[in-house]
């Protein structure tokens, strides 16, 4: 269809094409252009629809059928990298959702097993398909990797020299998802791993393949542990922590430290310190997460310990997308019976929008190393 066609449509109001035209004309992205970051409308009522409901009406019409874009990634990097949202008015209902996330809290200890049923428990089979033979669901390290799998063997080994693991050191992981590093540290570094998850689901998947390490998984709240460990490491779930128990999350962490211990938190992190989130992913993909600034990380650990190093290779996180979505769209013959052809389109653009916001470094990738009361001497850091 071209852009005379689209112009031509009868719309309820003729006046929304037109604010969402100039709008893309920041970003250089045409309506029905030629391009593969233009997009192309099979609905008319899709500009009101994101006019009036921003993020959350761009994600539902995508997942409706309404629009399409050939390469969404680049579509969302450039959306990203011309501050698009900070040009459209603020809809009074995401005025409502920060003042509603001012004084909820929406990571208390009822509210905390959400996600994991919404989000981790869809199917390990599908996450199987999708992730590396590691099943590392977050960020991996492609300096020197030429694909997924490297790459987040790379993030591993630099995860467990960084926290110098021996054998017969004790680790905690919080967060602990599908136990590929918990299996990693276990069989390549003889450490003693005790895990703890959220999902029912990635609980039964570890007690599968963990039966002849020296790995417990249980399903627990991170709030509850009161054990004390030689190194903690917690990647990808401080971003389900919530602002409003940071100091919660350190204190706990500090708590099952042992004085002479090394932690490690791996987050994904946003550059201002707001109270502000995406309500699309937000209602799709993880609900009640919110992403930590460096002031949250500062302000809730400078208390319990001493900042030993801060690592960003957010950009790699984009690679990470990238190489997930490729995977998912290879393996979606065996996954269709399963699910609808909107939860197809609802994943697709989950990965590339957020492979679009890594790209365009509006988010970030950070490892934090930690110390109880600093380590002695020069500490040498793996990268």
């Amino acid at each position: 269809m071209s852009v005379s066609c689209v112009k031509n449509l009868s719309f309820q109001d003729n006046s929304w094409y037109h604010i969402v035209d100039k709008l893309l004309a920041y970003a250089d992205i045409e309506i029905n252009g030629l391009r593969p970051f233009d997009i192309h409308v099979n609905n008319p009522d899709l500009f009101k629809r994101v006019l009036q409901y921003g993020s959350l009406g761009l994600g539902e019409s995508y997942m409706d059928g309404w629009w399409k874009c050939e390469q969404l990634d680049i579509f969302f990097q450039r959306v990203l990298r011309a501050g698009l949202k900070n040009k459209i008015p603020q809809n009074f209902k995401d005025i409502l959702r920060v003042i509603v996330a001012r004084v909820t809290n929406f990571q208390s200890r009822k509210r905390a097993w959400i996600v994991g049923k919404e989000h981790y428990d869809i199917g390990n089979h599908l996450f199987s398909l999708m992730l590396d033979p590691f099943m590392q669901y977050s960020c991996g390290y492609w300096h020197h990797a030429t694909n997924l799998e490297q790459a987040q063997k790379n993030k591993l080994e630099m995860i467990c020299q960084k926290l110098q693991l021996r054998p017969g050191i004790s680790l905690l992981d919080v967060g602990c998802r599908w136990v590929g590093l918990a299996h990693y540290a276990a069989k390549y570094h003889g450490a003693k791993v005790h895990g703890i998850t959220i999902s029912a689901e990635q609980q039964k998947f570890a007690q599968k393949h963990c039966e002849s390490q020296d790995i417990n998984i249980l399903l627990q709240d991170y709030r509850d542990l009161n054990l004390q460990f030689d190194r903690i490491v917690s990647v990808g779930m401080f971003e389900h922590a919530g602002q409003k128990n940071y100091h919660t999350y350190f204190d706990v962490i500090a708590r099952n430290l042992k004085p002479d211990g090394l932690f490690l938190l791996q987050t994904i992190g946003t550059q201002k310190t707001d109270m502000n989130f995406d309500p699309w992913i937000d209602k799709y993909i993880f609900p009640n997460g919110r992403l930590p600034s460096v002031q949250h990380i500062a302000k809730a650990s400078e208390r319990y310990f001493v900042m030993e190093d801060w690592h960003n290779f957010g950009a790699d996180y984009d690679l990470t997308l990238m190489a997930w979505h490729e995977r998912f769209v290879r393996s979606w013959p065996s996954l269709q019976n399963n699910y609808s052809d909107r939860f197809y389109r609802m994943f697709v653009y989950y990965l590339h929008s957020c492979a679009g916001a890594f790209r365009s470094r509006r988010i970030q990738l950070w490892q934090v190393l930690f110390s109880p009361h600093a380590v002695e001497g020069t500490l040498c850091i793996a990268r």
